[in-house]
């Protein structure tokens, strides 16, 4: 019989080393205990936790999703993201983010903080830019979490919805992010700052990064913020 801990990580690693995105399905449990070698019992006990961490959801008669539940349904997503401009989203990051930032650097867990960690470093692991983007958003998710904060949770996860659902038009001239690409650095910064409890400073780098990305992405948001 195999351990719940050691069949958690499993589903753990099924899910990183698989390349899936934010709200990806997994496969049907049948599959899953099949490849997994567990019985169906065991894999739901483990998905429960799973889903009490904020790493997968589930809907019964759909099937079984990354990441936390979504807070907006598709169709409020769709009317937001046709009424808000791309600067627009832009200016709430700038306003809502450096503050969960803050926040998990007051309320963290250890937990909360080896999740960051794992997203930093698959970030920088990634063998192409998708899979970047994943693990970037995984990480901004993560850091939203740990601020213990239902509410600013919701703001956040409304937020991401709608920027998510907008087509930015970023150009890539490159398969994947050059090894001295910013963000990494940036990214470091943040979970640095987060882990040594220092909230001004989480605050301020997850605001140096969100200007970097979108000095690159749109600059006129930047021109439009002061």
């Amino acid at each position: 019989m195999t351990e719940p801990s050691e069949l958690s990580q499993r589903v753990r690693d099924l899910i990183d080393n698989a390349g899936y995105r934010h709200n990806d399905r997994l496969p049907p449990e049948r599959e899953l205990c099949q490849w997994l070698g567990t019985t169906r019992n065991q894999l739901r006990r483990v998905l429960a936790e799973l889903e009490a961490q904020g790493l997968i959801w589930r809907h019964v008669g759909r099937g079984t999703f990354v990441g936390a539940r979504p807070v907006l349904n598709l169709t409020d997503v769709t009317y937001l993201g046709a009424q808000i401009k791309p600067e627009q989203v832009v200016g709430v990051r700038f306003t809502i983010e450096p503050q969960l930032s803050r926040l998990a650097a007051l309320h963290s867990t250890r937990s909360d903080r080896e999740q960051m960690r794992l997203c930093v470093e698959r970030c920088r692991a990634a063998e192409d830019w998708r899979t970047y983007e994943a693990w970037d958003n995984n990480l901004h998710h993560a850091i939203a979490r740990a601020t213990r904060n239902q509410l600013f949770l919701y703001f956040f996860e409304t937020l991401n919805s709608v920027r998510r659902s907008i087509v930015w038009g970023q150009p890539r001239k490159t398969y994947k992010p050059p090894d001295d690409y910013s963000s990494f650095r940036e990214h470091d910064l943040i979970l640095s700052a987060i882990s040594s409890g220092e909230g001004e400073q989480a605050a301020q780098a997850m605001l140096a990064h969100l200007r970097s990305v979108y000095s690159r992405v749109l600059p006129a948001s930047l021109e439009a913020d002061h």
